[in-house]
Order: C-alpha cells, then structure tokens, then sequence
C-alpha cells in the first residue's frame, strides 16, 4: 500500500539537494508516486563577503538545476518541474498548501548565497510550518 502519491523536491544545486533527490527518486519508485521538482529564484541576490558581488541567481541558473535533476529521474517515474520566485522558504511553503502533496523532501543544508545568508534559517522555517511531513537530507563523506 502506497503512502505517498506525490512528493514535491526542493531544489537548490548543493550536494544536500541532490542526495535528497536520490532519496525521492528512490521512494518514487518505491510507492509509485509521482515527482514535482522545485526550484527557487530569490527576489534580491545577497552580497557575500566585504566588497565582493556575487554572480546574481537567475532564472537560467534554477533552470539549470531542474534540467540536471531531470537528468537524475528514470523514464518510469512522472515528474513536472517549477520554477518560481520569491523568499525561498515562503514560497516552498506556499507550493506545498496550494497542491496536494503527500512529503516534502529537501536537503538540510543548502549552500546558494541565499542560504549562507540565512544560516540555515530556510530549511528551519520549512520543517516547523510545513503543513504536510518533510524529508531533510545531508550529504556526507565517508573518511
């Protein structure tokens, strides 16, 4: 018996991010659920480092990441992609009440400017008022 029907993955292009696409991968074809890949264009870039401008994140950028995720995802598993704009977190929130998701899966830690900016404040606002149960996922290195 299938839990999950439809699994909605954050993306961000960090190595978190994509073990958490494996993950989803994995548990898509596991419960024969279907896969919406998201990825987050920021509304303001943020400046990292004294002095240094950052290369902006732009829609081409996100797009980017969902075309390597797609690259990732076997031919039997469905899958639809979003890009959207706006605060990362507030924006992964409202996707997740406007659909009928079943989990969220995103890496724990990101590592866009954004998110250095943030100190990890993304993944902590979506775990506490996410609305439907979230998946966190490191990366790790074996020594």
């Amino acid at each position: 018996m299938s839990i999950y029907h439809h699994i909605l993955v954050a993306l961000d292009g960090s190595a978190d991010s994509q073990t958490a696409l494996r993950h989803a991968v994995t548990l898509a074809r596991d419960q024969n659920a279907k896969l919406t890949l998201l990825s987050v264009v920021p509304h303001q870039p943020t400046p990292v480092g004294p002095g240094v401008a950052p290369p902006p994140e732009t829609d081409e950028s996100h797009d980017e990441i969902i075309r390597e995720a797609l690259r990732e995802i076997p031919n039997d598993i469905g899958v639809t992609t979003r890009l959207e704009h706006g605060d990362i977190a507030m924006t992964i929130l409202r996707v997740v009440a406007e659909d009928q998701y079943d989990l969220l899966v995103m890496g724990s830690h990101g590592h866009s400017r954004v998110h250095r900016a943030l100190l990890g404040s993304v993944s902590e606002k979506v775990l506490h008022k996410a609305k439907v149960p979230v998946l966190m996922l490191r990366s790790y290195c074996e020594a």
